[in-house]
């Protein structure tokens, strides 16, 4: 075979590892489209792989020439990303299947071309980082503690400039205006982008690293500060024109308004730095860097890379092992429906089972779930719900309360970890939660039933589902939670009593419904 048919051999053999490399992890990747589709924070997440082909199309006379020997690290890196594909795909933890096509794309640079290719095209790829979402419950701790700083900040403002308001939370109270920092007004919803632009900012950025450092690092810093102050332009709206002013100015001053505007402030970074370093024009330090070709070690090998080859097949043998791992059939304990969950718990009583909605229980995606107000001699009533779910796979998995609560408008106040004893002096924990809406308060304890374990860490609660996956076969688990409404003027103290007393009772009748 003559070196020029072995060549394109060997670029037949690329093209067909990276086919296989998208197929293998399609499920991953689908699930990466449907959340850019489905949250406006990461609706950027469309336009990045674009870039990263552009930036892969710029250096591509670079990426030619510095094609060398295949690497056996590519091996390496391959059989680490096919670990992550069967663990992601067990587990449901689709960031592990999305981390791990990265890494099959370092594996098959480094199986084809060798370390040299991978020197020109590591930063395509790292930059795709920066479009894969983080994991929902996560997303939800960032977004209400950044609400928590912009409203701060927001109300810092306003009382610097002389205006008297107040702050409860997340609500600004204004006098003749309430203004609620919901999830919208977090400002996640720049950060993301700007911190992807910023990162290319930083790279296009001719000048000493501590530079590029602190302009990636400062679009946090501009975003939060950009947010609050624009929460605080409302204030001065509303104090000088009414109230009508304030929707008009949150709806227009949001999404890519921002984010244009934390740009140029991003800019203006750039441009202070070389007015006191080197006095270059703006313009011509923000260009895309030419990129040399590295010489590679050692050249690249006439006949067809068996590296590359064995990447194949390490490949094909991960989406075999994939399909037949979806297949299996998990094991089942047995258990009593929810459905007949006892309505009376000591002094407590259901008034009456409630139900969801079709549509609910279909985007909850549970197995069986009770869903009951308790209340009490004394008219004090519980929200009581459990959500079992007799598998976890592909995605279905309980919805963390971080999440369904700002999506049904409510605010976190406060979040920690709650301790007390049970009946038989086991310890207990949960997540408490202290919410808001338009001055509703409720207090909300929630945590995880999984197998056996009792797990108020989101966390820890992915862990063990991916250990017990692995080596019990059992995915099955419920989400607890409980909810009281607070009145007026009544102590959050009162409401931890409240729900404690409930849950000393619910607790040791969940083993037949949530078996261990």
């Amino acid at each position: 075979m003559t070196a020029p048919h072995k060549f394109r051999l060997n670029e037949a053999l690329l093209v067909f590892a990276l086919l296989l490399t998208f197929l293998a992890f399609g499920g991953g990747l689908l699930d990466l489209v449907h959340r850019w589709y489905k949250q406006e924070e990461y609706s950027h997440g469309f336009f990045l792989p674009l870039i990263s082909l552009w930036l892969l199309w710029s250096r591509r006379q670079a990426l030619r020439e510095s094609v060398g020997a295949p690497s056996a690290w590519g091996l390496v890196a391959l059989a680490l990303s096919a670990a992550l594909l069967v663990l992601g795909e067990v587990t449901a933890i689709f960031l592990l299947i999305q981390l791990g096509f990265l890494l099959a794309l370092v594996g098959v640079v480094l199986c084809y071309g060798g370390v040299s290719l991978l020197r020109v095209a590591w930063l395509p790829i790292a930059f795709l980082l920066f479009a894969i979402p983080l994991p929902y419950f996560m997303d939800s701790q960032i977004s209400w503690r950044l609400q928590l700083l912009s409203s701060s900040l927001g109300v810092t403002v306003l009382r610097a400039l002389g205006y008297a308001v107040y702050l409860e939370g997340n609500v600004i109270d204004l006098g003749v205006y309430k203004l609620q920092v919901v999830e919208a007004c977090s400002g996640l919803r720049y950060l993301y982008p700007l911190l992807s632009i910023g990162f290319l900012m930083a790279y296009m950025y001719p000048a000493a690293l501590r530079w590029r450092v602190l302009v990636f690092l400062s679009t946090i810093p501009i975003t939060v500060l950009t947010n609050s102050l624009r929460i605080a332009m409302v204030g001065v709206l509303v104090e000088r024109w009414g109230s009508g002013m304030a929707d008009g100015f949150l709806h227009y001053f949001e999404g890519w308004v921002i984010f244009l505007i934390c740009q140029l402030v991003l800019m203006l970074e750039i441009w202070l730095i070389e007015r006191y370093t080197q006095h270059r024009p703006l313009l011509e330090v923000q260009k895309l860097p030419a990129v040399a070709a590295v010489e590679p070690v050692r050249p690249a090998e006439a006949g067809v890379g068996k590296q590359l080859a064995a990447g194949v097949l390490l490949l094909a043998a991960a989406s075999v092992l994939v399909y037949q791992l979806g297949g299996r059939a998990e094991e089942q304990p047995l258990r009593q429906s929810l459905k007949t969950f006892p309505l009376e718990l000591g002094d407590w009583r259901a008034r009456q089972e409630s139900s969801l909605s079709i549509d609910v229980e279909q985007a909850l995606g549970f197995s069986d779930y009770v869903l009951a107000d308790y209340v009490d001699p004394d008219g004090a009533q519980v929200n009581f719900y459990v959500a079992y779910y007799a598998s976890q796979r592909k995605g279905i998995s309980p919805h963390s309360p971080q999440v369904c609560i700002p999506g049904g408008g409510w605010v976190i106040s406060a979040i920690e970890q709650v301790k007390f004893p049970l009946t038989d002096g086991k310890p207990m924990e949960a997540v408490r939660v202290l919410i808001d809406k338009s001055g509703q308060r409720q207090l909300v304890y929630y945590w995880f039933e999984q197998r056996g374990r009792r797990i108020a860490n989101e966390y820890w609660m992915k862990w063990y589902l991916l250990q017990d996956a692995l080596t019990r076969n059992r995915t099955d688990g419920a989400l607890v939670r409980v909810v009281t409404a607070l009145g007026p003027a009544e102590n959050v103290q009162r409401a931890d009593e409240r729900l404690q007393r409930l849950v000393r009772l619910a607790v040791p009748m969940l083993g037949p419904y949530v078996p261990e």
